[in-house]
């Protein structure tokens, strides 16, 4: 077995464990959401469709080129793939994307609202979690309106009528990123149901961000 071959069965792994955070954190239900990560400049893996996150096994994992074509795997990818692949391609430093339905922040993206900055920890997000516009999922625009909203300053989105979706340098960080939003947007909910939140100002969630950018380093 390769280095490479070690590192892409590595990576597949992680994804099967990772699925099954996924319910263990309560960030979706049954089989609903996914993840993928990038191998190299032109390939990444992603959750095969249609398992239950228990029953995945890293071979069960798909490799998909970036065109789409499945390269490695028996089973289909997930049907989020055009989502995933706009991401890696309209920001090349994303090296993990994370889709769920997590309850509290999809319950702001039923309502078409952001998510605004009434914790700290959204500063792992952006300024806020903004809305992307509505498109069916599964398709090639829901990858359209997803990369519009994210553009160059967020690391997550919500998908209108519909769940989450976080993207960053790698699957482990983009799974906290999801955690994160899913934990400001309980925050929020619950601090608006009895008064009014204070929102942090754009300079302090940008301070912030640098602040935990520069932990570990």
């Amino acid at each position: 077995m390769t280095d490479q071959d070690i590192s892409h069965y590595e990576t597949r792994t992680a994804i099967c464990d990772y699925g099954r955070s996924l319910l263990e954190d309560d960030l979706t239900t049954g089989t609903g959401g996914n993840l993928s990560a990038r191998l190299d400049e032109n390939h990444i893996a992603i959750s095969p469709s249609g398992i239950p996150y228990g029953e995945i096994e890293p071979e069960d994992v798909p490799v998909v080129h970036t065109d789409g074509t499945v390269v490695e795997g028996d089973i289909e990818p997930s049907t989020e793939l055009p989502m995933h692949l706009a991401v890696y391609r309209e920001r090349p430093a994303v090296g993990g994307v994370v889709h769920t339905h997590s309850p509290y922040a999809t319950t702001f993206a039923s309502l078409g609202e952001a998510i605004p900055a009434s914790h700290y920890l959204l500063s792992f997000t952006g300024t806020e979690v903004p809305v992307a516009e509505y498109r069916t999922h599964a398709t090639e625009e829901l990858g359209e309106a997803a990369v519009d909203a994210l553009g160059e300053s967020f690391n997550a989105t919500l998908l209108r009528n519909h769940g989450v979706l976080t993207a960053d340098e790698s699957l482990d960080d983009a799974y906290t990123v999801a955690l994160m939003v899913e934990y400001c947007a309980r925050i929020h909910h619950q601090a608006r149901a009895i008064g009014e939140p204070e929102i942090l100002p754009d300079e302090e969630i940008d301070r912030l961000a640098d602040k935990l950018d520069s932990y570990g380093q």
